[in-house]
């Protein structure tokens, strides 16, 4: 289920692998050592045909609260530059980025330092879909660098896989003069404590975007290949956080879920076969839409379908940087859901209290919340507007 990118073997493997060095917390020795193993994700990406990166630098600390100016950081540099598409990376894929020895210990922080633009010369760049290579502004990430904050303990004489999931989809942001801004979303996680889900959709809702799910939060995110199938991977065990939600979405069919599907350390819990697909029914497609101000709140707009008491993030959307405008394009039918049990084909069944009955919740740049009901089930909803 999962295949390693040998072009991009090597791209990142150094800086992301001393990304640890120089110790840590967590009663980290100076004599005993382990092994990091680097790899790299996404998630899928809304419109967009390809997200370039060019990654410079790393700069790296011990410490997960360190500042740009706090001491304790060492910036590593590459030998030359290195521009990633971001997309190539969906659906299971993972880029090799290779492996290093590291004292064993406990390590915080990494900083991902970007290339600039340079005139005609994109370093950093997206292409819409159907649309032609235009700049991807990125505030910050050429002298501070893109923070990642996730403990991890490398053991003596262990082996850590780590996987660091770039989700394009939500780190997109548009600027009113239509050109583009990066607004990062990057997690890692140990596979040393990861498995994976699979499936089939049918083949006619190839493209499909699936998403893992705890308590309406996206975890990880994929979209199925041209034959239907989907891999979720690597997910946390259930018994670090609890069961999945899967959640299938796409535009012009009802929304379905799977519910309390369970993940198992280098297992592939498998929610559907390719004689037995996912399918789904037809939906009209309506939107909700509105502005939230002011613009500095820097919000992504979630739209959430509340079944039987529990939450299920449907799509997102990240509020206009200079006019505060969004739009969430929503199945007006009803969703279908069923509960895993371990047996297949899982039963999906229509919940029609739910037919285009959505909250849009507004999440800005501080972490401050507000939410609004949002009715599509007949027609578009406009001026769902939110103000910090």
């Amino acid at each position: 289920m999962k295949t390693i990118l040998k072009t991009l073997t090597g791209v990142l493997a150094l800086p992301l692998a001393l990304a640890a060095c120089g110790g840590g917390g967590g009663g980290g020795s100076s004599t005993a050592t382990g092994t990091l193993h680097v790899q790299m994700t996404d998630s899928p990406s809304c419109g967009f045909d390809h997200v370039y990166v060019t990654v410079s630098k790393v700069r790296v600390n011990t410490n997960a609260q360190a500042a740009d100016t706090d001491s304790g950081w060492t910036d590593v540099a590459l030998s030359s530059p290195q521009k990633i598409d971001l997309l190539s990376l969906t659906n299971g894929v993972l880029a090799d980025l290779g492996q290093t020895a590291l004292p064993a210990g406990q390590y915080q922080q990494v900083r991902l330092v970007l290339a600039q633009n340079q005139g005609n010369t994109l370093a950093n760049s997206i292409v819409p879909t159907g649309g032609s290579e235009q700049p991807l502004d990125t505030p910050s990430a050429t002298q501070s660098g893109y923070k990642i904050i996730r403990p991890f303990t490398v053991q003596p004489d262990t082996l850590v896989d780590l996987v660091l999931d770039f989700n394009a989809c939500k780190s997109i942001v548009q600027k009113g003069n239509g050109s583009y801004s990066l607004k990062p979303v990057v997690t890692a996680t140990p596979t040393v404590v990861s498995g994976t889900i699979s499936g089939y959709v049918a083949p006619a809702e190839a493209g499909a975007a699936v998403y893992a799910e705890q308590n309406g939060q996206v975890i990880k995110g994929t979209v199925a290949d041209s034959n239907g199938q989907f891999v979720l991977t690597p997910l946390e065990q259930s018994s670090t956080n609890g069961n999945y939600d899967v959640v299938i979405v796409q535009n012009n069919v009802a929304t379905g879920i799977v519910r309390s599907v369970p993940v198992v350390v280098n297992t592939s819990t498998v929610v559907a076969t390719s004689s037995a697909p996912i399918a789904l029914p037809a939906s009209v497609m309506h939107v909700a839409s509105g502005t939230v101000l002011p613009v500095s709140a820097q919000a992504i707009v979630r739209a959430l379908q509340s079944i039987s008491g529990l939450n299920y993030e449907i799509t997102s959307a990240n509020a206009n940087l200079d006019t505060g405008n969004y739009a969430l394009n929503l199945p007006a039918a009803a969703p279908l859901t069923g509960t895993y049990t371990g047996s297949l084909p899982v039963a999906l069944s229509p919940v029609a209290s739910a037919a285009g009955q959505y909250t849009a919740e507004a999440d800005n740049v501080s972490g401050a919340t507000q939410s609004s009901a949002v009715n599509v089930s007949t027609s578009d909803q406009a001026n769902v507007n939110f103000s910090f």
